[in-house]
């Protein structure tokens, strides 16, 4: 009865298009009245514990700091490397464009932000140089989903923070991850190319131009290598090192850069305020519901019918990889992983997984929703770029990428080492 209570008013709530946080919560209160065994003071007890963590303390310093680069025009420089590295090739721009999310990804760990500050600039590049609106809208909707897969990332955080595993450890597991979704991103790019090479205007290789190029985006280059760098070396923890970041992003982008100016500083912290309340706010009402599940053993529950259903780890993997896609297509990134890592992990542990692994795999299976209908996020953001109806990104040119992306995941999820190489070494 008081599992019912706590999915269905979960599901009610979400049926009549209530905030995701007000759902979680909505649900664990209701479980918690029916149960009745436990005073709702505890609600609002573990509405506050939720969030009383250090770890936690990482994820608006990581906001700040992308917004911060961001905002001083670190976005341009990127997109002019990127593009003289790699656009000489068939489809060029679109896999610069690929290159580009990527890097700027390990600056804002959104993909949302990456979304927006990399599609501002090179979706009109992209229009300009013969590559379709639809095209250019839907690459750069999808490509925007690798600044939730490379490091640092904001839902790697949370998983780590709901189920104790090192953050640092999930950062490292998420740069190959990354690479390989970029990667055959780009073969889609490419694909397209050379069906269209006599539309696109492609630019001529140059050392020089690549080397001009990274010398004037080296501030945002060495910003990824300080996190990490510093979080592996021990020189500061995980939290420290996103402070450190909106240190360095300040100083990078007045100072080196010389376009953040004091009055866009209103607007960086504003921005980065907002993000990440939604978030902490999701997280503190998940404490809520997580508790319920807690006390009623769901997890447990859950772990006993898949251990019996799927027999071994890899039909294990791969009715997670089906379900979580559905799920990340409906419900927001944070949210899912609240629910679904803690009620999974004691399957995980039952059929011997590396929960760093499994964490990125539940990782990519969420960012893919990012940019899949009904409801990711990307597809509507994009849109805005150039103020269309998001029916303009959904296309078949959308559809090649995320099977292109599910082909990478698949990869990612049978292919153990390719997460855990990093890692691994770096222990």
């Amino acid at each position: 009865m008081i599992t019912a209570a706590l999915f269905g008013g979960f599901l009610i709530c979400m049926f009549f298009s209530v905030p995701i946080a007000l759902c979680l919560a909505g649900g664990g209160i209701l479980a918690t009245m029916v149960g009745g065994t436990v005073d709702l003071f505890v609600c609002a007890q573990r509405l506050f514990a939720s969030i009383d963590s250090f770890t936690l303390m990482a994820i608006p310093f990581f906001m700040i700091a992308g917004n911060l680069m961001s905002s001083g025009g670190i976005s341009k420089r990127l997109c002019d490397f990127a593009n003289s590295l790699i656009g000489w090739l068939p489809g060029g721009l679109a896999c610069a464009s690929i290159l580009s999310c990527m890097i700027f990804g390990a600056l804002s760990g959104s993909p949302t932000a990456t979304t927006a500050a990399i599609g501002g600039i090179l979706v009109p590049a992209l229009i300009e140089n013969g590559y379709s609106k639809k095209f250019a809208l839907s690459t750069i909707a999808v490509a925007g989903l690798l600044g939730t897969i490379i490091p640092p990332s904001t839902i790697m955080i949370t998983y780590s923070s709901c189920t104790d595993v090192s953050i640092g450890s999930m950062f490292m597991g998420g740069i190959l991850p990354g690479v390989a979704l970029s990667v055959c991103m780009m073969v889609i790019a490419v694909s397209y190319g050379v069906k269209h090479k006599a539309e696109i205007t492609r630019i001529p290789f140059s050392v020089r131009r690549v080397g001009r190029t990274f010398v004037r985006g080296v501030g945002a280059f060495l910003m990824p290598v300080i996190i990490l760098g510093g979080i592996y070396t021990g020189i500061f923890t995980p939290t420290e090192s996103a402070a450190i970041a909106c240190i360095y992003g300040l100083i990078v982008g007045i100072f080196f850069y010389r376009e953040l100016k004091v009055a866009d500083l209103k607007k960086v912290l504003v921005d980065s305020a907002s993000s990440s309340a939604m978030v902490m706010v999701i997280i503190a009402c998940a404490g809520i519901f997580g508790m319920v599940m807690t006390r009623e053993q769901i997890p447990a529950k859950v772990a006993t019918v898949l251990i019996s259903v799927a027999g071994n780890k890899y039909v294990f993997l791969l009715l997670v990889n089906i379900m979580l896609l559905i799920v990340g297509c409906f419900l927001e990134t944070t949210a899912a992983i609240l629910i679904i890592a803690p009620v999974l992990l004691p399957a995980v542990a039952a059929f011997g997984i590396n929960p760093i692994h499994f964490g990125i795999i539940v990782c990519v299976n969420l960012a893919i929703g990012c940019a899949t209908p009904p409801l990711g996020v990307n597809l509507y953001v994009a849109a805005g770029l150039t103020r269309d109806k998001v029916d303009m990104v959904i296309n078949r040119h959308l559809v090649g990428y995320i099977i292109a992306s599910v082909v990478a995941l698949l990869v990612i999820t049978y292919c153990e080492p390719l997460v855990m190489f990093l890692p691994n070494m770096m222990a």
